[in-house]
């Protein structure tokens, strides 16, 4: 048994069982997993998997319990470099957020200011994607911390810590009628083509949920991952925009005005995302403070610990 026959193993499962997949994301070939998930089957006496011909189908009873263990091996792994670097490296290394584009564009500027003001050794990475994206970046070990809202929570494989609320406006030309609206309502805004997130992004299901709840179909004409993209074409004219309250500056935005929209629309919540038992540096325990003070180390780390007693929450 070897660590290599563990991670090959370990991503083949991760890879919904397709070993060309987990071949290509190892950088080896496919005969080379299949015989070495094999020698470590004979090893330990069980399958880990189920076979029909050469094609992996399913993970057996055993499989699934021995994958568990696989798992929190290289996660201890993991561990014990990011201990070694802590201690010999206190003020290097690096920091791999995994965001998106709203939380990167409008909520970490000012954070990430801070932080390298204080950590100037330590190098600081931002991978951005969709919620999903991001989430399996921080499982599979590619970054330390995931940041986003809605669909993170479904996550069980993280630890989730709420970090801020926040809501909507509407945004439009100057001049447009529905800024002269008082109260704004969902009525008022489905008469009009809407540019908003696409169904991944930025608590997209706490708008559709408002207009279901009031029997309406809001007539979505573009949908965009960021609000970047949408504040463009709702200049354009193309439509009336819904976007997080966070993305709309007055002052850089002078093309455009806003409606409060957060009567209409729930809260939404974005949360940090740290891999289970994680063993984190000091200056990401930092990092997480800067972003949302209520979050000290000791109350992370008794929630990466899994202590019951935790309330993390806003």
């Amino acid at each position: 048994m070897n660590l290599q026959q563990l991670r090959y193993a370990h991503e083949v499962a991760k890879r919904g069982l397709n070993i060309t997949e987990a071949a290509a994301a190892l950088y080896t070939s496919q005969p080379g997993i299949s015989k070495q998930i094999r020698l470590l089957e004979e090893e330990l006496g069980v399958d880990i998997f189920v076979r029909q011909g050469r094609r992996l189908t399913d993970i057996t009873a055993p499989g699934r319990q021995i994958l568990d263990i696989i798992e929190d091996v290289l996660g201890g792994l993991a561990n014990l470099k990011q201990v070694g670097e802590e201690y010999s490296q206190a003020d290097s290394g690096t920091l791999t957020i995994a965001t998106t584009h709203t939380q990167a564009r409008y909520a970490l500027p000012p954070v990430i200011r801070a932080f390298m003001a204080r950590y100037p050794g330590v190098r600081l990475e931002l991978h951005q994607g969709n919620p999903t994206q991001i989430c399996d970046w921080v499982i599979a070990g590619k970054a330390d911390l995931a940041i986003a809202t809605e669909a993170i929570a479904e996550q069980h494989e993280l630890v989730m810590l709420p970090c801020q609320q926040w809501n909507r406006c509407v945004i439009a030309p100057p001049g447009h009628p529905i800024l002269e609206e008082r109260p704004l309502t969902l009525e008022a805004i489905a008469r009009y083509p809407v540019v908003t997130y696409d169904s991944a992004f930025s608590g997209r299901s706490q708008i559709n949920k408002a207009f279901a709840a009031r029997d309406l179909s809001p007539n979505v004409v573009l949908t965009a991952i960021d609000a970047d993209i949408i504040k463009t074409y709702v200049s354009l004219g193309l439509g009336i925009g819904i976007v997080a309250a966070m993305a709309y500056d007055a002052s850089a935005d002078t093309g455009l005005r806003a409606v409060d929209a957060s009567h209409l629309f729930e809260s939404s919540m974005t949360r940090i995302g740290i891999r289970r038992n994680a063993w984190l540096r000091e200056y990401a325990y930092v990092f997480i403070e800067l972003f949302a003070p209520h979050l000290a180390r000791p109350l992370v780390q008794a929630a990466l610990q899994g202590d019951s007693r935790v309330d993390p929450g806003l």
